[in-house]
Parts: C-alpha cells; sequence; structure tokens
C-alpha cells in the first residue's frame, strides 16, 4: 500500500531562467502564470527543457531545481528503499519512537494487501499483542514493554513522511523503479508521470 497526498511542484519558473544563463538567451523565454497560479512552460522554453533533459543528466542540471513535496504513507519495508536515495531529498516522517502508544494499533495501520490468508491470521493475531502491550506500556510506562512494541513492529507498518525531492531524483527513481517487483514502486512510478511536465522533463 502507498498513499501520496498534498502534493506541490514548485520553482519551475526559476529552474528555467536558470537553464538559459548559459547562454544569455533569456528573451526567448515565453514561460508565464496562468489566473489560477499555475505555471506554464512556453513553447520555446519547453522546447529548450526538453532538449537539454535529452541530452543527458550533464545538460539538465536545471530540473535539480524543480522541487516536489509531498505526504507519502507507505510500509517501512518500502520506505528501506527510498532511503537509497537520499542525495535530493529531505523527509519528516511521523515518530515511531515519540508516538507509537499514542493511539490503538489496528490492522489499518499495516500494508497486508498481498499477504496470503495463513500470513493475515498470523500477522492479526501479532497486531492483537501489539495493541495489548500498548495498553500495557500506557498504564504502566514500563520501558521495557515499550521496547518489545519496537522491536516488534513489522515491515509492513505504515509510515507517513512529508517528502521534498527534485526531479532529477524523480528521474532516476522512475527509471530505476518502474519495473520494480514492488507493487509500490509501480504505482509511485505511475504517479511521477503524472506530474506536470514529466513526459518533457523525466521522459516517463
Amino acid at each position: 500500500m502507498i498513499k501520496i497526498e498534498n502534493f506541490c511542484v514548485l520553482n519551475m519558473d526559476n529552474a528555467i531562467r536558470g537553464a538559459r544563463n548559459p547562454m544569455e538567451s533569456h528573451a526567448m523565454s515565453d514561460s508565464h502564470v496562468d489566473s489560477s497560479g499555475k505555471f506554464v512552460f512556453g513553447p520555446n522554453d519547453l522546447a529548450l527543457a526538453t532538449k537539454l533533459c535529452r541530452a543527458g543528466s550533464d545538460h539538465r542540471k536545471f530540473i535539480r531545481q524543480i522541487f516536489v513535496s509531498a505526504d507519502i504513507t507507505a510500509p517501512l519495508y518500502w520506505w528501506k528503499e527510498f532511503d537509497t536515495y537520499k542525495v535530493g531529498t529531505v523527509a519528516n516522517s511521523t515518530s515511531t519512537m515519540h508516538k507509537i502508544h499514542a493511539r490503538p494499533i489496528t490492522a489499518d495501520d499495516f500494508s497486508m494487501d498481498h499477504m496470503i490468508d495463513a500470513a493475515r491470521t498470523h500477522m492479526d493475531s501479532m497486531i492483537s499483542y501489539i495493541e495489548q502491550l500498548r495498553k500495557e506500556f500506557v498504564e504502566t510506562k514500563n520501558k521495557e514493554i515499550w521496547y518489545s512494541i519496537i522491536q516488534l513492529l513489522p515491515s509492513s507498518y505504515n509510515q507517513m513522511r512529508t517528502c521534498t525531492v527534485n526531479y532529477e531524483v524523480l528521474t532516476n527513481m522512475y527509471f530505476n523503479r518502474k519495473d520494480h517487483k514492488l507493487e509500490e514502486w509501480r504505482e509511485f512510478a505511475e504517479w511521477i508521470k503524472s506530474l506536470p511536465y514529466a513526459k518533457e522533463l523525466i521522459g516517463c
């Protein structure tokens, strides 16, 4: 399971202006912001942007200045792979350490959409036991019980992080992960394809 919410794309106007610096071709720029505040590439700027992106990473430096912010909810096993893309990313997560005991732990907190029935039965028992431990910790504040919760928590536990990445990082993610075994990565790649000018700038 993966959920992507509250996303926005920022700084396209400054990025394309910077892309025109090497040839000092700013007079040819024809992009604008429409009445709703949305950035729109003009034909000249889009042609330049597409040409630079197709020329390779050395030439598409300007897309490192196009930022995307999003709230992503995904299981810990997916976040472990996301964390390999540390360059050009920032993420603030909900805190397992501080808040794991703050509310009931239920099946909705886990990604179990591909489990076989026997595994799901085992998982339901595990969740029930972790919830029992959570209640005990709330009553006793016993740190060993808290440690038991943290150490029992499976990698299917869903965590939400507010992430900022750039189009260069998303380009790498898309081409490295679009055919990944994990469905979450394939869904993430489809989301990347939906971003403004993804076809021209990322090559989706």
